[in-house]
């Protein structure tokens, strides 16, 4: 059986680690296996090499190997929590996956709403806010422009769960 999964795209702030793990525990709680991949810790490594600014390379190598790993587990169900900008890098993702049916969903909120969540999660003045408020706004701009996704759930003023029942709704799952 191909694998099924599910892309979360959208700025940061938008709610992506908090839907899938949400997701993650709704599928487990129905004895549907499935593993929950957070991408951002993928390519955390520094220096990025020249050309490549979020070490997306290197978060596609290790998506291809954790990935086999869970399929050869019997994982059959992904849970990506990430950033999309290019229509190209959906046929990658899913390549790297192993194959099989790829669902990108964009989550999304208001960005005075996304930025207050940045404010609660880094330290006031810190330049890791700063980059992240910036980056929000890049960010959301950018996929508002280039519409990857084949849903677009909006994460405004409701619970992981609640979200993450609406993927599911929406994958099928």
């Amino acid at each position: 059986m191909d694998p099924e999964s599910v892309f979360l795209n959208g700025t940061v702030g938008a709610g992506k680690t908090s839907t899938g793990e949400a997701l993650h525990s709704l599928l487990a709680a129905d004895g549907i296996n499935n593993a929950v991949i957070d991408l951002d810790g993928f390519r955390r490594s520094w220096p990025a090499p020249p050309g490549d600014r979020f070490n997306h390379e290197l978060e596609l190598r290790n998506l291809r190997a954790v990935a086999g790993n869970y399929r050869d587990a019997g994982v059959r169900r992904f849970i990506l929590a990430g950033v999309l900008e290019q229509p190209a890098e959906v046929d990658r993702y899913r390549a790297a996956l192993g194959g099989g049916k790829l669902t990108v969903i964009r989550l999304k909120a208001p960005i005075d709403i996304v930025q207050e969540r940045l404010r609660n999660r880094h330290e006031p003045k810190s330049l890791e806010l700063a980059w992240h408020l910036d980056r929000s706004v890049e960010l959301d701009e950018i996929l508002s422009n280039v519409r990857l996704d084949t849903h677009v759930v909006t994460t405004e003023r409701q619970s992981p769960n609640l979200v993450a029942q609406a993927v599911r709704a929406l994958v099928g799952w």
